[in-house]
């Protein structure tokens, strides 16, 4: 088993269903971690790959689906999988909004699990290689200069070279030899790139 292929985080108090849960998904090469309450899971280290949480509503001491509302205040965004055996629409209905994978009704299919288990995984890699992209984006930013970055958010204005120049009381070529590096250091090759990215940075907010 390797993480390679994504964990799942299981929350269920009846150990039977608990463990049956855990040996359905070693059986297709996950990383599995079993949890009997949430406060076990809470006092865990989780793992560092893709991952979702397969979550019982009725749990002792707290509900599922408050669970779920703590962990988006928290920004967690682990995305869940609900399993019941007293479900109803009302709780389904509300499990979805707060956007759970999918909310399956004990006794469930292990197909369902499974599939439902893949996209959550699918999810879970979107979220992880955009954060990286965005951590990435935001180092290549900070090795800007006070300059540089001035600059760049004036050129993601749509202001022109000769514009930044007059308003920095600067040369234009000093402001297009500016404009070069920090297009090297934030790695661009065009100025709607540039643009793109000062998007993504929120530098015109």
């Amino acid at each position: 088993m390797s993480e390679a292929n994504g964990a799942v985080l299981v929350i269920d108090d009846d150990r039977v269903v608990r463990e049956a849960i855990g040996r359905l998904l070693r059986s297709v090469g996950l990383d599995v971690h079993l949890f009997e309450s949430i406060p076990a899971f809470l006092a865990a280290s989780r793992p560092n790959c893709a991952s979702c949480l397969v979550l019982d509503v009725r749990l002792p001491g707290q509900n599922g689906l408050d669970f779920q509302r703590e962990l988006s205040a928290a920004n967690i965004q682990t995305p869940i999988i609900f399993i019941t055996g007293y479900g109803d629409i009302p709780m389904s209905v509300q499990a979805m909004k707060g956007g759970a994978v999918e909310f399956l009704t004990k006794p469930f299919r292990d197909q369902a699990l499974l599939e439902a288990v893949e996209v959550g995984l699918a999810r879970d890699r979107v979220r992880r290689e955009n954060d990286a992209a965005q951590r990435e984006l935001n180092e290549r930013y900070e090795a800007l200069t006070p300059r540089e970055r001035e600059i760049m958010l004036q050129v993601a204005r749509g202001r022109l070279s000769k514009q930044i120049a007059f308003d920095l009381g600067v040369s234009e070529v000093t402001v297009k030899v500016h404009r070069s590096n920090l297009m090297r250091k934030m790695q661009v090759s065009s100025l709607p790139e540039l643009g793109r990215m000062a998007d993504k940075l929120n530098l015109g907010q």
